[in-house]
């Protein structure tokens, strides 16, 4: 092989190496993971401000856009195939469901949350002074311990001098719920189904409109969508409801309610680093740390 053969080949390799290179990394965050910055407190004690986590998107699937027009309020997508779905106690980062003006579901492609799964489509959850329940999983506690008994112990009055929002959703006095008593609520899942009547629709009506582009009505205590009285719902798509560890400092379902499962990014696995939001130091000790799924009997 001559030099001009060798330089060429030398070259070439350089070339096809680097070409490689930047197509894994376009599209390894597509397809593979991705990593998102923790910018608040609402998963401490278990993730925190500076956290970098690893998103995993090979275990329920990578979502791929099939419209880019991020303007619009409506998202177009598909699912890759999963090895499993978001499970109770995974900590999912996804896309909040809700447009600016805070009424109905609407995709926004930028503002990105990071909480803890604690139901999953078909699921019924509950929250008994404090604690967070699954239907299914009797007795298991999901989430943080510490920060939930620190809801259950202290008193409503004492909380809210601190600044805790103690009503949820649906936000009625015909429910009266709040963050340390609610429940139990129906989580939707394609094929499953609810009664129709003034109280279900304060609870579901935002998805129903989801799923259909109409706002339930009540007239004289029925209920009609698209101008048609329905008294049984079936829902055609898959929702989760997702909580924060940090029980008292986090704006989650038990505010805004049922998160679509196309919304859902993918699972958060490992902390890839961590920075000191005062210092920007590296913190070492939470480097690569894993996440986990957090629920115990």
């Amino acid at each position: 092989m001559t030099l001009k053969e060798r330089i060429f080949k030398v070259i070439y390799i350089t070339v096809v190496t680097l070409a490689a290179l930047v197509v894994v990394a376009a599209l390894l965050p597509v397809f593979v993971c991705d990593q998102f910055r923790i910018g608040g407190v609402s998963m401490e004690p278990t993730l925190r401000t500076g956290d970098h986590v690893l998103v995993n998107k090979l275990l329920m699937g990578a979502r791929i856009y099939t419209k880019y027009d991020f303007s619009d309020p409506v998202m177009e997508s598909f699912r890759m195939p999963g090895l499993r779905r978001v499970r109770p106690g995974d900590v999912a980062v996804f896309n909040y469901p809700y447009g600016r003006d805070g009424d109905r579901i609407e995709f926004r492609i930028n503002y990105v949350y990071a909480k803890r799964c604690i139901g999953c489509p078909g699921d019924t959850v509950r929250i008994v002074d404090g604690y967070y329940r699954n239907s299914r999983l009797p007795g298991a506690l999901i989430g943080s311990a510490s920060m939930q008994g620190a809801l259950s112990g202290t008193p409503d009055e004492v909380l809210e001098a601190q600044g805790v929002y103690m009503p949820a959703m649906p936000f009625s006095p015909d429910f009266g719920w709040s963050i340390r008593d609610f429940g139990p609520l129906y989580v939707p899942r394609e094929g499953g189904s609810v009664a129709l009547d003034t109280g279900s629709v304060k609870l579901y009506g935002r998805v129903i409109e989801y799923e259909t582009g109409s706002l339930p009505e009540v007239r004289d205590g029925r209920v009609f969508v698209s101008g048609r009285e329905v008294s049984v719902y079936r829902f055609t798509g898959n929702y989760y409801f997702f909580g924060g560890d940090n029980v008292l400092n986090s704006r989650d379902s038990r505010y805004f309610g049922f998160v679509p499962e196309e919304y859902i990014t993918g699972i958060a696995t490992r902390i890839l680093f961590s920075r000191d939001p005062y210092t920007g130091r590296i913190d070492w000790r939470r480097t690569f740390r894993r996440i986990g799924n957090r629920y115990c009997k």
